[in-house]
């Protein structure tokens, strides 16, 4: 099996963690949650010697998606044709709707609306880099926010829905806090506590590091 690789590149002033995965045999790579600054995130890939084969979203915010026209225009001057671009889950259109007027207030002028060419949903599994990863629906932060498990790895992409030390926040009018923890305690902590993850902003950690001391969604929460 060939070697799956990635690295992360800070965008947008909220420094966003877009990530970057492929498979070193083939340098087919995926790009997750694209929020702007789309020339950096290109001249990685070009560095690298890649081909995108794909865009993948874990929600609509702005500030994670914001820069997936502009990314995948340039891909196409690149690669000769843009990329599909699938995720998030259905229930965040409406923010993939507003990323014009939410960029522009956060300083990403580049962002335009879009709808993916495939909504994603829980049961289903995403192929990044070669690898199979689960679909887990995780509403609350946003209400289509997924997460992307590769049980075998025991790797997982969690987008805003669990930070180290922290959870997604869950003030905004469309908010649900309670989801959100039940969806980290019930459909995450299960399967693991030896699964890393990155998240959305800041550092990884892992589910048990998290279970045992997250303040918010913790075993002592």
């Amino acid at each position: 099996m060939s070697q799956i690789k990635g690295t992360i590149v800070p965008v947008t002033p909220l420094m966003q963690n877009c990530s970057v995965f492929w498979d070193d045999e083939a340098k087919l790579a995926t790009v997750i949650d694209p929020g702007g600054d789309a020339p950096r995130i290109m001249e990685l890939v070009e560095t690298q010697g890649l081909i995108v084969e794909q865009i993948l979203l874990t929600h609509g915010h702005f500030d994670h998606a914001g820069g997936v026209v502009a990314l995948n225009r340039l891909v196409a001057e690149k690669q000769g044709a843009a990329v599909p671009v699938r995720g998030p889950h259905e229930k965040d259109a409406f923010l993939l709707e507003a990323l014009a007027r939410d960029g522009a207030a956060y300083g990403i002028p580049e962002a335009q609306p879009f709808t993916p060419d495939e909504w994603l949903d829980e049961g289903g599994t995403a192929r990044i880099a070669g690898r199979d990863f689960a679909i887990y629906h995780c509403p609350g932060h946003s209400p289509g926010s997924l997460v992307y498990v590769d049980a075998e790895a025991r790797f997982a992409i969690v987008g805003d829905v669990l930070f180290q030390g922290s959870i997604g926040r869950t003030d905004f009018p469309y908010g649900d806090h309670d989801a959100l923890i039940a969806a980290i305690r019930t459909k995450l902590f299960p399967l693991g506590d030896d699964i890393s993850f990155i998240c959305g902003h800041g550092p990884g950690s892992s589910f048990g590091v998290e279970r045992r001391s997250n303040p918010y969604a913790g075993d002592g929460a």
